[in-house]
């Protein structure tokens, strides 16, 4: 069986010639909104494919249009679909990248006290570095950098990180 993983959305339909505006979930847009690539989308429960004809970036976003679809009238039923690759056009990373889809859900442990401050409900992607959304119980969210000073080491496969929380960061 085939895994999908997102990443983007049309979001609104640009132009009458079948043109669909998408907002990027994925660190590769170029590569996943490249010519030729293969996107995914379900429709009553199945996988459908579409292939890139043309992409162009637009403020903050990408322009695209499918082999498949040429008219505004075609494209209706795209409108708010989440757009998909394959797990087998998934990108190799590096020894310490991780996927967005690793990482939410961590438990975070603080290395001083070697204690779980809660698990890591979103990623948020502001300028310079990510930031963690960790949800902790019966508190306010904590705003994590993802620096290598403060997330120390991240396992993946038994869902924790730990973390060197910096002074006056969760004051």
């Amino acid at each position: 069986m085939t895994n999908y993983y997102e990443v983007g959305k049309i979001v609104t339909t640009h132009g009458l010639k079948g043109e669909v505006k998408v907002a990027a979930t994925t660190d590769f847009p170029n590569e996943r909104f490249k010519k030729g690539a293969t996107l995914f989308f379900q429709m009553n429960g199945q996988w459908q494919p579409l292939h890139v004809a043309s992409t162009r970036p637009h403020k903050g976003m990408y322009l695209l249009t499918f082999a498949e679809y040429q008219d505004i009238n075609d494209v209706q039923h795209l409108l708010q679909q989440m757009l998909y690759v394959d797990e087998a056009d998934q990108q190799e990373l590096a020894a310490d990248e991780y996927y967005y889809r690793d990482i939410v859900g961590l438990t975070i442990i603080d290395q001083a006290t070697n204690e779980s401050i809660g698990k890591v409900r979103e990623i948020l992607a502001p300028g310079a570095n990510d930031v963690w959304v960790v949800a902790r119980p019966g508190q306010s969210d904590l705003l994590l950098p993802f620096l290598k000073s403060v997330v120390l080491k991240v396992d993946v496969a038994n869902k924790t990180a730990l973390v060197d929380i910096p002074e006056g960061l969760d004051d």
